[in-house]
């Protein structure tokens, strides 16, 4: 009989489903009690460029890969639909669509986390009188109350990956959105939010507090969308979705798209979501993810930290009254600076750039700045190798490549330790690079601390599948979770930092030279 289709015989509800739509692919594995893989697919999330600088994803394509990958993880499984207990979705972040209410008609295509649309709207608020007045009145209102929560709009700077400028280009610029919502006719929502839409074929709109509080637009204090940042940028406070807990019963799929009818039992912000999958429950727990980007995430358990400059306050999870509290810092281009290497033929396999760093002693003087460095504080550096001599090959440029993401891991970390003032626990990595022996040993030597990594690197998966598993009693609790963990390298300091001390001098002076290009 096909997958998917009603099977009067088909066994008890014994799997879960964790969907990963993330930037560059979408994938679902089917997971046992064990959390096992029973069952994969993958499917390249395919970007547009319409103009330059421009990114965005085509809502028709996204959905048909979401629900290809589905039906052919479960087929590959051996599985039926009904055999299915739940369904956990993680997203990429602050990418977002808008649609008329009525129809169901989007206004536009997805437009990315990494689009650079807003860029001249970003431009001419930073310089505004206006947001400086407003840095001023929140600077005197912190240092008279000393609530944490006004120190974040004490230093409000825009940039192009926030979704609330992006937003705002969108009603200046898209007329029927505007229209729309005038009339109270226009629906926001991040990727989790359309794919609870179009599952529940529109009986179902809302978003969870991760996604929510990843948007920039959401306040991680009072939990409720910001009114004040929504009317200084124009933007409608009827269009926002109403938010739920992680771990939810969010309603069971059309039973026309799985032949079943599926229970949607969790949606949750991608890096949310592998902190969960890493089961770092408690605070101190850190997560460290190097995939597209690098994220590093500390679980500040029920206190929500703000911080000038690289870190920012997240909601990790809401799952009944527990509200957990994360804060993160973000490194650009490292998964997308390793692919292009391999565009170019400096190596043929991704796997071959630990043993050829390895090969020799040091870069040779080679330094490689990679563009956006810790949480984009120059979005004016500029990418380059310098160091270049005639004895330069290529293992010293991957092993420069690679020595840049060390780097920045150093800096981070340094940044963390400052000004999270909670004892760090645990430090666990996962995503791609993690699978990369030098960039992990480099790392761990740096910080002078040890990292977990695990079997499966699928974090993000594997977090959704834990709390679609939760909320559907598919597994009991957190402490049965922890039992399922699987390490399978830990990395424990081998050098003394010290001696990194010379590269990393002359990395940063030549990051120096990179800056405002």
């Amino acid at each position: 009989m096909p997958c998917g289709q009603p099977d009067s015989g088909a066994a008890p509800a014994r799997y879960v489903l964790g969907v990963d739509v993330g930037s560059t692919v979408v994938k679902c594995h089917v997971y046992d009690r064990t959390a096992a893989v029973r069952g994969s697919s993958y499917r390249k999330v395919e970007s547009l460029s319409p103009h330059p600088g421009w990114v965005e994803l085509d809502p028709e394509v996204l959905w048909s890969q979401f629900t290809g990958v589905i039906k052919e993880a479960v087929q590959s499984a051996g599985l039926h639909m009904r055999q299915i207990a739940g369904l956990g979705i993680s997203t990429q972040r602050g990418t977002f669509i808008t649609w008329h209410k009525r129809t169901g008609k989007p206004f536009h295509n997805f437009i990315s986390w990494q689009d650079l649309r807003s860029t001249d709207l970003v431009n001419s608020w930073n310089k505004s009188l206006l947001l400086k007045a407003i840095h001023a009145i929140f600077t005197v209102l912190h240092f008279l109350t000393g609530n944490d929560r006004y120190l974040a709009p004490s230093f409000l700077t825009f940039s192009t990956h926030q979704t609330s400028m992006k937003l705002s280009w969108v009603f200046k610029n898209i007329h029927e959105a505007e229209e729309a919502a005038k009339k109270n006719n226009c629906c926001f929502g991040t990727v989790d939010t359309w794919l609870l839409y179009r599952l529940t074929k529109g009986s179902v709109y809302a978003t969870d507090y991760s996604n929510a509080s990843s948007t920039g637009i959401f306040e991680p204090f009072t939990k409720c969308w910001n009114p004040t940042l929504c009317n200084l940028l124009s933007i409608p406070m009827s269009i926002y979705p109403p938010v739920k807990d992680t771990s939810f019963n969010f309603g069971s799929t059309d039973s026309e798209i799985f032949g079943v009818p599926i229970p949607i039992m969790a949606v949750v912000a991608d890096q949310q979501s592998a902190m969960f999958g890493e089961c770092c429950f408690h605070p101190g727990d850190v997560k460290l993810t190097m995939g597209t980007g690098g994220f590093w995430n500390v679980n500040t358990g029920e206190h929500l930290f703000a911080s000038r400059g690289s870190l920012y306050p997240l909601i990790g999870w809401k799952i009944g009254e527990e509200v957990v509290y994360l804060t993160e810092g973000s490194i650009s281009n490292i998964g997308t600076t390793i692919k292009w290497a391999l565009d170019i033929e400096l190596f043929t396999d991704v796997n071959e750039t630990a043993e050829m760093a390895q090969s020799i002693s040091d870069s040779q003087g080679v330094c490689f700045i990679p563009g956006l460095q810790v949480s984009g504080d120059d979005p004016y550096l500029c990418a380059s190798f310098t160091g270049l001599k005639p004895s330069t090959n290529r293992n010293h440029l991957v092993r420069a490549i690679l020595e840049s993401v060390a780097f920045r891991n150093k800096l981070l970390y340094d940044i963390i330790v400052k000004k999270v003032h909670i004892p760090l626990r645990t430090i666990r990595a996962d995503g791609g690079v993690s699978n990369n022996s030098f960039v992990m040993q480099m790392t761990s030597d740096l910080i002078n601390k040890k990292i977990e990594k695990p079997a499966n690197v699928d974090m993000s998966s594997l977090g959704a599948a834990f709390l679609a598993g939760l909320a559907s009693g598919f597994w009991t609790d957190k402490k049965q979770l922890k039992k399922l963990r699987l390490v399978e390298a830990v990395f424990e300091p081998q050098k003394d930092s010290e001696e990194y001390r010379p590269a990393m001098d002359a990395w940063l002076q030549a990051m120096k030279h990179s800056s405002h290009w």
